[in-house]
């Protein structure tokens, strides 16, 4: 008996061991017999020799991931089907065929993949970002467009894109360096301005300023670790269920479900300091309406759809969406024009032109100031802040370029690729804002899309090229801008979800004289 059982227990260890080769081996198997099914329907194609088992293609992959996979599409064409491991991926990188997957067949793209991020730090796939396509999604779409993020809402708070930018010209103005010149870190200005206005927008209130209290500063790094650990690819997100158990990418996770519960702590005490001020001030609030009081009242109509996790849930995306992705615009724009005098100069010649000596810019002036406009796309079309679009999934069989899409395949769409191609850009890597100028024959189709497309396109268009035009036309009416050396910027990108530069970008700057007549009516 005891024989018996010692050699059953020998053959599991013998079993145990020879488990990683037998999951293999079943995977060839089925794929064999997949590839050789006469009556299966025509997939897109994959990069010859195959993947690998267990990681599929997982193998090719380096950063920047937006150009390792542009390489990969220029080689092999641009609808190819990838294996992230267990995951199979749609990679688009033309504009004919995003097209086709937004447009004809925006509703089977419609969804989302359940990754880590969206689990952690998108409410378990409940916030508007992250969930699923269906009612709850179209619910929340419908809160942001026509009521939180409506052209009249947009233009409710634009006192407040003013106020932020008056308050940021005068934070420069202290001191003067070698010829009147000083030195600024740019990103460090346009985040905290982009965060001041975000979160009056959401909360009423500023959080970064000359004097930081320890919960502004606490609420910073609590934003800077949010776009840290959502830039970081989560492997366990592609690989099977039992090499998850080994824990070897819970790492990544533990963090996200820590910055979670510090998120969730940090807008729930928003709510109820945003809930008391309701009730003690009563009528006197409704002059300063926030986002958070457009969703506490709905609340009061439906307390059991609209609870406190959901308006958390609500006001993190819109924080999310709008803070980085707003900054990281500005700066590159910046760093684009410093190796561009002469562009920085027609900007401000034109902006000189149109609004004078005697007032500073406002929105309203934006949309005669085509030069500028053409500077801020040109910049979104060489460094678009999201180079990959979120990724989508099919929830049913599609047809893309010909080609059978399964359901549960997850869409990337490759917007760098597809904003630097040379058959769509002439000399793409060249900054030529002037191509913008006929608008209407560049942006036909999709090959300029930085917001996405669709369903799932950003619905904070219209309020990010409104924040961005208005903070970067008044720095160039306000101050003389130089770069710091007589080197280049150095223009590398950095890892990231929104492509942030590999350095943040330092500028000299010193007033010029239309300032010190504008500067006493601030």
């Amino acid at each position: 008996m005891f024989q018996f059982v010692g050699l059953f227990l020998h053959f599991l260890d013998q079993l145990l061991l020879l488990f990683p080769l037998i999951i293999i081996i079943i995977f060839l198997l089925l794929r064999f017999l997949r590839s050789n099914n006469p009556g299966q329907r025509r997939l897109p194609p994959s990069p010859p020799g195959g993947s690998f088992p267990i990681l599929g293609h997982l193998n090719l992959l380096k950063n920047p991931l937006h150009r390792t996979l542009a390489k990969l599409s220029a080689k092999h064409g641009p609808i190819l089907l990838l294996h992230f491991g267990s995951r199979p991926v749609l990679l688009i990188s033309s504009p004919s065929a995003a097209q086709e997957c937004l447009t004809k067949n925006d509703i089977a793209f419609a969804s989302r993949p359940r990754l880590s991020v969206g689990k952690h730090l998108g409410c378990n796939y409940t916030n508007i970002l992250w969930a699923p396509y269906g009612p709850h999604w179209r619910n929340q779409r419908r809160i942001a467009t026509l009521q939180i993020l409506s052209p009249a809402r947009i233009h409710m708070y634009g006192s407040v894109r003013t106020e932020e930018v008056k308050f940021l010209i005068r934070r420069l103005c202290g001191g003067t360096g070698e010829n009147g010149f000083r030195m600024v870190e740019m990103k460090k200005v346009f985040f905290e301005t982009v965060l001041n206005v975000m979160m009056r927008m959401i909360a009423g209130k500023r959080y970064c300023g000359e004097r930081e209290s320890e919960e502004a500063e606490r609420f910073r790094e609590i934003v800077k670790e949010g776009f840290k650990v959502s830039g970081a690819t989560n492997m366990g997100d592609f690989l099977p269920n039992f090499l998850k158990w080994v824990g070897l990418w819970s790492g990544i996770e533990k963090r996200m479900e820590r910055l979670q519960g510090l998120r969730d702590g940090f807008m729930q005490n928003l709510i109820e300091e945003r809930r008391r001020m309701r009730r003690d001030k009563g009528d006197e609030m409704k002059e300063s309406r926030v986002m958070a009081d457009v969703l506490l009242d709905l609340q009061q109509t439906e307390p059991h759809y609209y609870t406190d996790a959901f308006i958390r849930g609500m006001m993190q995306g819109m924080l999310s969406a709008g803070t980085d992705t707003s900054s990281a615009t500005m700066e590159w724009a910046f760093s684009l024009l410093l190796n561009h005098p002469n562009s920085l100069l027609k900007v401000q010649e034109e902006i000189d032109t149109h609004v004078g000596p005697n007032r500073l810019l406002q929105e309203s002036d934006l949309s005669n100031l085509p030069f500028l406009n053409s500077v801020l796309k040109e910049t979104l079309r060489i460094y678009p802040v999201a180079p990959l679009l979120v990724p989508h999934e099919s929830s049913q069989d599609c047809v893309v370029g010909g080609f059978h899409v399964p359901r549960g395949t997850m869409l990337l769409v490759n917007n760098w690729a597809i904003q630097n191609d040379s058959d769509s850009w002439p000399d793409p890597a060249e900054f030529k804002p002037e191509r913008f100028q006929d608008a209407g024959e560049v942006e036909e189709g999709l090959r300029w899309l930085p917001f996405g497309a669709g369903r799932r396109g950003c619905p904070g268009e219209g309020l990010a090229m409104r924040m961005v035009g208005l903070t970067l036309g008044c720095l160039i009416q306000c101050f003389e801008w130089r770069r710091v050396g007589e080197e280049m910027v150095d223009m590398s990108e950095g890892g990231g979800l929104t492509m942030p530069r590999a350095r943040p970008l330092w500028a000299n700057y010193r007033p010029r004289p239309i300032l010190l007549r504008l500067l006493p009516t601030f």
